[in-house]
């Protein structure tokens, strides 16, 4: 099936396609295509985070676009248009085992020698460097926003994590994020309240994921091999800016890169304009660092 983004009719279309994941589970597709006379540096591939879905991400796609990358997003399970009950998880590796299908898939649509750049956000910038560490797939460079390395869990959440996943693991709870803080612009709250394709659910299973990723990859933060744009919200309340800070510190500066932009919330792509600026600038120059040549 194809369709065309919301954005401006005269801006690039996506394609939205259904894949089928090697366990047989749907996962939907979206890219955002060059055209084919135009230069391509690269693709990237988009992970989105937790509760919402990749058609979230059609301006920072086209603005990739605008710098001559490929992209391609999905939604991972449980979430959008794909398979899987909303917030589910069917077993622990369920979103790596699709992040490694995509990325091979990705590759596949990637002319030879160009760099395939993998870009995660939140809970999707956690699977992202989890992917990473456990060298599930080799990768030229790595974007992280806002990644979910620290959730912020109180006493209560920690002992719920102790049982709940071992006797309940399917059970879906409120995920209790706080969409008022995803942007300090009113119109992508309200946006994001009104999609019917966002949710607020999450099960034990994908909580214990989410418990468990982030500390085993700031365990391997000294050992990072992959070059990595790690960028981070100051006034994040979704995830602790604390977990992104240490996994900077932890890191080797030769391949990490990191910088927190004091003030912004959550969702650094999708702040108010002049917040987001800084925040575009220097994405752009680090992706035109790590693949300066066009064909």
């Amino acid at each position: 099936m194809v369709e065309t983004s919301d954005a401006d009719s005269a801006s690039p279309a996506y394609t939205l396609s259904a894949f089928t994941a090697s366990d047989g589970e749907n996962l939907a597709v979206y890219d955002w295509p060059l055209a084919e006379d135009e230069p391509q540096r690269g693709t990237v591939l988009i992970v989105h985070g937790l509760g919402e879905h990749a058609g979230r991400y059609d301006a920072t796609a086209q603005r990739l676009n605008g710098w001559g990358f490929a992209v391609r997003a999905y939604d991972q399970y449980g979430h959008g248009q794909s398979g899987g009950p909303r917030g589910g998880l069917n077993h622990g590796m369920r979103l790596l085992d699709d992040l490694a299908d995509m990325v091979d898939a990705a590759r596949a649509h990637t002319p030879p020698g160009r760099p395939l750049v993998l870009l995660g956000h939140s809970m999707g910038g956690l699977v992202a460097a989890r992917f990473v560490a456990l060298r599930l797939r080799p990768l030229d460079a790595l974007v992280l926003s806002s990644p979910a390395l620290d959730p912020g869990l109180n006493a209560v959440q920690k002992l719920l994590l102790a049982t709940l996943p071992r006797l309940v693991p399917n059970l879906r709870l409120g995920n209790g994020l706080q969409v008022d803080y995803i942007s300090h612009d009113p119109a992508v709250v309200a946006a994001y309240r009104a999609d019917p394709l966002c949710h607020d659910r999450i099960s034990a299973r994908l909580a214990q994921f989410l418990a468990d990723g982030g500390p085993a990859t700031l365990a391997r933060a000294a050992h990072w091999s992959v070059p990595t744009l790690l960028m981070w919200a100051g006034a994040d309340r979704l995830v602790r800016p604390a977990g992104s800070q240490a996994f900077a510190q932890a890191a080797p500066a030769r391949q990490v890169r990191s910088q927190g932009f004091d003030g912004l919330y959550h969702e650094l792509f999708n702040e108010s304009p002049e917040l987001a600026a800084p925040v575009f600038a220097l994405l752009q120059q680090w992706l035109q660092q790590q693949c300066p040549e066009k064909l």
